[in-house]
């Protein structure tokens, strides 16, 4: 046991002193496209209505927002969300739009939340995955004539 501890001590010294630099260089963009489209092929499998299976495209633009925020930028989003409007069949814009909005604010954010740990990461990263939510449930909501609670507005 203390022979497999001290085995794991040296390894992760080694790993990490080998190429500390390694993690801070530029990903390639042809590995964010194809980990987009990726993201984007998972959201298209018939999940249903499972609780469980994430916006796999807004998490990965979350991601390489707040990673490489000067390749994947408010453009790609939008693109992305015209894709899922049409896939969809909603109206088109809608994800347009929720996917943009996310973009913004990971881009807004995405030098405060490395001043974080894990547990403020969590949280600023939940806060953005719940702006597409809003976001369309505010546009189903007006085009409805209705509000969050459900009640009808009427246009004066």
């Amino acid at each position: 046991s203390a022979q497999m501890s001290n085995w794991r001590q040296s390894t992760l010294t080694n790993l990490s002193m080998t190429k500390p630099h390694a993690i801070l260089r530029p990903v390639s963009s042809l590995f964010i496209s194809v980990s987009l489209v990726c993201a984007f092929l998972l959201n298209l499998l018939p999940w249903g209505n499972f609780w469980a299976v994430p916006d796999w495209v807004a998490l990965a633009l979350v991601f390489w927002n707040t990673h490489q925020a000067r390749k994947v930028g408010i453009g790609i989003a939008f693109l992305f969300g015209l894709l899922m409007d049409i896939h969809d069949g909603s109206l088109l814009g809608e994800h347009a739009l929720a996917y943009s909005l996310l973009s913004y604010g990971a881009i807004t954010v995405h030098r405060r939340v490395l001043w974080f740990g894990l547990k403020g990461r969590m949280l600023h990263i939940g806060l953005l995955l719940m702006v597409p939510r809003l976001a369309i449930t505010l546009v189903r909501g007006a085009l409805d004539g209705s509000t969050l609670s459900g009640a009808r507005v009427s246009a004066r």
